[in-house]
C-alpha cells in the first residue's frame, strides 16, 4: 500500500491547478482509489483496496469555512486556480470564504466533487485523462 511520504512526493510535483490532472495519475499508479482534503486545515483522508486508510498531516493554521456557501465566486476562483495563476493555499483561503468544506477526489470515476458546510454538492468536475 502507499504511503504519506509517497504521496507528498507526489504532491510535490503540483505549483498550480494546472499540475492536478498529472497529479491524479501518480495516484492511481499508487493505488489510491479517493480521498478527501478538508479545507479548514489542509488535512486528507486517502483510500486504497481493502479499506485502506491513511491521514495526511494539518498543512496549515485553520481556515474558517463561510456559512453560506458562493458557488459563483467558487467557480470563479477555481478557473484562475486551474489556469496557474494562484497557488494552492491562496486557492484554500479562497474556497474557505466561497464556504467550501471539502473536496472529494474520485479515481474510478474522474470526478473532484466539491462540498460546502451541510454536505451539499457544490460542483463536480471531470477530472482531465
Amino acid at each position: 500500500m502507499f504511503t504519506i511520504e509517497q504521496i507528498t512526493e507526489a504532491h510535490s510535483k503540483v505549483k498550480s491547478g494546472a499540475d492536478f490532472p498529472a497529479y491524479i495519475q501518480d495516484m492511481k499508479k499508487l493505488g489510491v482509489t479517493h480521498y478527501e482534503t478538508f479545507v479548514a486545515d489542509g488535512h486528507t483522508n486517502y483510500y486504497g483496496a481493502n479499506n485502506y486508510k491513511i491521514t495526511s498531516p494539518v498543512k496549515y493554521e485553520t481556515l474558517t469555512i463561510a456559512e453560506v456557501s458562493n458557488k459563483e465566486r467558487f467557480i470563479a476562483d477555481l478557473k484562475i486556480h486551474q489556469n496557474g495563476k494562484t497557488d494552492y493555499l491562496t486557492f484554500c483561503n479562497d474556497s474557505s470564504k466561497s464556504g467550501i468544506e471539502k473536496w472529494s477526489v474520485s479515481m474510478d470515476e474522474m470526478t473532484c466533487t466539491y462540498f460546502d458546510k451541510a454536505g451539499n454538492k457544490i460542483l463536480t468536475e471531470e477530472i482531465p485523462q
